[in-house]
Order: C-alpha cells, then sequence, then structure tokens
C-alpha cells in the first residue's frame, strides 16, 4: 500500500497531549484508598498502559457489577478533576497542535479516558476545539491493544489510515495504532524509547517542542530519518 500526503493526526492524550501521568497515579491512589485498598507504587504502573478505566478497576478491585464499574469511575474520575490544575501540558504539544489546526489538518483523540474527562482535560489544555473527532474507551468493547479505537477514529475523520499518523505514549496504544494501519509516533514520557521502538513506533520523542507539520509528513514518507525534528533532549537521546 502506498503512503499518501499527511491529512490528519490521531492523539492519544495521557502522556501525550497532557503531562497527567503523576496526577493520574495520585488519583487512582487515592481513590483505591476510599476502598480500603493501599496499593504498592510498582502496581499502579498498570494504570500508564491505555487501558480502559473499567478494566484498570477490574485489575485492583476484581469483578464487579457494570453499576458499580460506572458509580467507582464516576468517584475517580471526580478526584482527578479536583486536581486538574495539576495537569500541564506535555511541552510543546499546545502550539503544535494549533499549528497542525491552523494548516488545515484533521485532528482526532482515541483515549482510553471516559469522554467526561477527556473534555475537561482538553477544555484545561485550551485544545477543545482543535479536534474534530473524539474516541474514547467507553465507545469500544476492547482497549488499547486492540486496534478497535483507532478504526473507529479513521473511519470517523473520514481519511484513509496511510494518510494519517498515530502519537501514543505506551506499548499497547502503539500496538493498537499499528494494528489499525496507522504510522505512529512514539513520546518516550514514561517509556523508554527502546520499549516504544520495538512495539512499533516509526520515531520517538521525548516531547514536542520545535516540531512542525512538515516534520511529521517527513515521519509519516519515512523520509529523512536523521534531522533533528525534535527537542535538544531527543537529539541528545539519539532519537528524533
Amino acid at each position: 500500500m502506498s503512503i499518501g500526503p499527511l491529512r490528519g493526526v490521531i492523539f492519544d492524550m495521557d502522556g501525550v497531549l497532557a503531562d497527567s501521568h503523576a496526577v493520574q497515579r495520585k488519583a487512582w491512589r487515592l481513590f483505591l484508598r476510599t476502598l480500603g485498598r493501599e496499593v504498592p507504587e510498582s502496581e499502579l504502573d498498570f494504570i500508564l498502559d491505555g487501558r480502559k478505566r473499567g478494566d484498570i478497576l477490574r485489575h485492583f478491585l476484581g469483578n464487579c457489577a457494570d453499576s458499580e464499574l460506572e458509580e467507582f469511575g464516576r468517584r475517580k474520575d471526580c478526584i482527578f478533576r479536583q486536581m486538574r490544575l495539576e495537569v500541564a501540558p506535555l511541552p510543546g504539544a499546545v502550539c503544535m497542535v494549533r499549528d497542525l489546526h491552523r494548516n488545515g489538518l484533521a485532528l482526532g483523540l482515541a483515549t482510553s479516558a471516559s469522554r467526561s474527562r477527556a473534555q475537561s482535560t482538553m477544555v484545561h489544555l485550551g485544545l477543545i476545539n482543535c479536534f474534530q473527532v473524539v474516541v474514547t474507551g467507553e465507545e469500544v468493547a476492547l482497549g488499547k491493544p486492540d486496534p478497535s479505537i483507532y478504526r473507529l477514529a479513521g473511519n470517523r475523520i473520514g481519511i484513509e489510515p496511510e494518510c494519517l499518523l498515530a502519537v501514543e505514549d505506551a506499548v499497547s496504544g502503539i500496538r493498537a495504532a499499528t494494528g489499525a494501519g496507522l504510522r505512529c509516533i512514539g513520546v518516550a514520557s514514561h517509556e523508554t524509547p527502546e520499549k516504544l521502538t520495538a512495539a512499533g513506533a516509526a520515531h520517538v520523542v521525548r516531547d514536542f517542542e520545535g516540531v512542525t507539520a512538515s516534520d511529521l509528513e517527513c515521519i509519516l514518507l519515512d523520509r529523512d530519518r536523521d534531522r533533528d525534528l525534535a527537542s535538544p533532549r531527543a537529539a541528545a537521546a539519539g532519537h528524533i
């Protein structure tokens, strides 16, 4: 299949646009504590791999009725919203997304978060009007690494996968994107570049400082691999 010109980008949210992993860990820890559960820090790593909220709840709490999952999910999201001022954008993310939007690229969000949390986070970052498609974990039966969420986002955007890029920070998210036929950029916000590359990321960045639409097109077309397309921190790490 030939690769076409870049026409759109589909982003994950947590760890990609929002530097939110530390706040997520804190919110989950506090929520679980309300249920009498003290979870070791190492076990909280489970929440960072792009899983749906229901899958995370079942992991920590066992089998729960759907009504309980909904209620627990609302309670956890309420705790997170109270901490939203602690969430900052990943460096360069806001400027890049606005630049892509101004340049006429179609932008989508494919996040395992709930719709209410996705919307509140995008409002907080000032990006809510930049995305024409938002697909959340509530809309797919299987979470990442299943490719359903990226297939649905691509279908709603109406652009063939070979003209889209995905941007992910988690191994499961990269596998979901590539499984849907998208070329994927890895963001090493909490995973190592080596793990993201092994999962299928075409390129890895530390953040989005200085990244432009033309840079992303080069990634899609697999041109100029050795160009310094990202921040000095990324270049120093041997990745764009």
